[in-house]
């Protein structure tokens, strides 16, 4: 009868071996942002298991002393037992059974299964495990102290062991993102874009000057009306004297409307009055801030200027915007403006094409310095150079030809990417 009762409580103490174990991998392995979204919903489990997970070298310490308990104990029982029946030799079946019995039923099989159910066998268990913490939170103290301690005088920090940048995190996980090729590298491309906003300025982004439509105020109004109807544009800086004098942005809803009140009588329109004040922004202004500054004046045009106040060129929320999801195409547009696919696999592309555009439409990755932002850019600053018509080079397995310069700028680039 004894020894039944014995195998019996054998059997229980590797049950509760299983449980610590896998409740250990299931709470250590449970997504983080799957509960908090639990938790959100109103899910209280989830909710505590986020609790448990605040204070981990407390969750830690409970559930491997329960652990170490209960193993100790089912071995000390299965030594009694055998040596009862096998003498002296009882020590060393006991040593291989035991161990075999908690590698397979308390370590392997519960930690395996926990692996794979984390989410939902934390929020289960979360009571249970809530109550073993408080009634081992005495010894688990003492363990901790002892253990920090411990660290401490060997020189180790353990407060810096979940130090680190969230951020990295989140570029390791979207980088681990799994399914269709072409969805996940669109998906990949629109979450990184995400994080890279407060770190873009708006200089790598913006319509450069030399692209911007713009209106003189010193022509003729019936000459500004045609332009400003011709455009493909709802708003245009409007300019006095000197390009970089900008007084306002005109905006072809209020010419249209101040043409019909009066009256075909246009000589009396005053383009001047009916530009709205300008908006200038730092270049080195991030996406991020400018997109809480566009949000936060209801405005979507912005007039970008360089430390000296000189006109550079003018960013829109749907430059941002095409920053996150892509190129945003209408009627008037074309896929990257300035790239032309060529039948032998390469590319012309005007030298005023940013980097960061053409790595986004052919997956490329040329770096995208600090120093510049455009493809002439990437070329000059690499060949330490103002390349003349016909040179080539090779940067980054890449092949770059110098088609078209104008003065000092390279105007035009046929480019061959590696071969795959």
């Amino acid at each position: 009868m004894t020894l039944w009762i014995s195998l019996l409580a054998i059997f229980i103490l590797l049950l509760l071996s299983a449980f610590f174990s896998g409740s250990e991998t299931a709470l250590t392995a449970a997504s983080r942002a799957r509960l908090h979204g639990w938790e959100k919903d109103g899910n209280k489990k989830a909710a505590l298991v986020n609790r448990i997970r605040e204070t981990k070298d407390r969750m830690i310490g409970a559930l491997l002393l329960g652990n170490n308990l209960v193993n100790i104990l089912a071995s000390a029982l299965a030594t009694s037992v055998l040596i009862k029946l096998f003498g002296e030799t009882g020590v060393v079946y006991a040593t291989l059974v035991m161990t075999m019995l908690v590698l397979i039923f308390a370590e392997v099989l519960p930690k395996t299964f926990a692996l794979h159910n984390a989410d939902k066998m934390s929020v289960f268990i979360a009571p249970i495990i809530n109550v073993v913490i408080l009634i081992f939170s005495p010894i688990t103290q003492i363990v901790t102290r002892i253990v920090r301690g411990v660290l401490k005088l060997l020189g180790a920090d353990i407060s810096m062991v979940s130090a680190g940048s969230h951020v990295e995190v989140l570029r390791g996980v979207i980088e681990m993102h799994e399914g269709s090729e072409q969805e996940v590298q669109d998906q990949r491309a629109m979450l990184r874009s995400i994080l890279d906003l407060a770190e873009v300025e708006v200089d790598e982004v913006m319509i450069h000057r030399q692209k911007v439509e713009m209106l003189n105020a010193a022509d003729p109004v019936e000459t500004l009306i045609q332009e400003a109807l011709k455009s493909q544009y709802t708003r245009l800086p409007v300019y006095k004297d000197s390009s970089d004098n900008i007084i306002g942005i005109l905006h072809v809803k209020a010419l249209v409307r101040a043409m019909k009140e009066a009256e075909d009588d246009n000589a009396d329109i005053d383009i001047e009055t009916l530009a709205t004040e300008p908006w200038f922004v730092p270049e080195t202004t991030t996406l991020y801030d400018q997109l809480q500054a566009f949000r936060a004046r209801r405005e979507h045009f912005a007039v970008v200027v360089d430390e000296y106040g000189s006109f550079m060129g003018i960013v829109t929320l749907e430059d941002i915007l095409e920053e996150i999801v892509g190129d945003i195409s209408d009627e008037h547009d074309i896929a990257v403006a300035g790239v032309r696919w060529q039948p032998g696999g390469n590319y012309l592309i005007e030298g005023t094409v940013t980097i960061r555009d053409l790595n986004r439409e052919f997956d490329w990755n040329l770096p995208d310095d600090e120093d510049y932002s455009t493809i002439a850019g990437l070329i000059i600053h690499e060949a330490k150079m103002i390349p003349a018509v016909g040179q080539s080079f090779m940067f980054y397995d890449f092949r770059f030809d110098v088609i078209r310069r104008q003065q000092n700028q390279i105007t035009l680039l046929r480019v061959t990417p590696p071969k795959a």
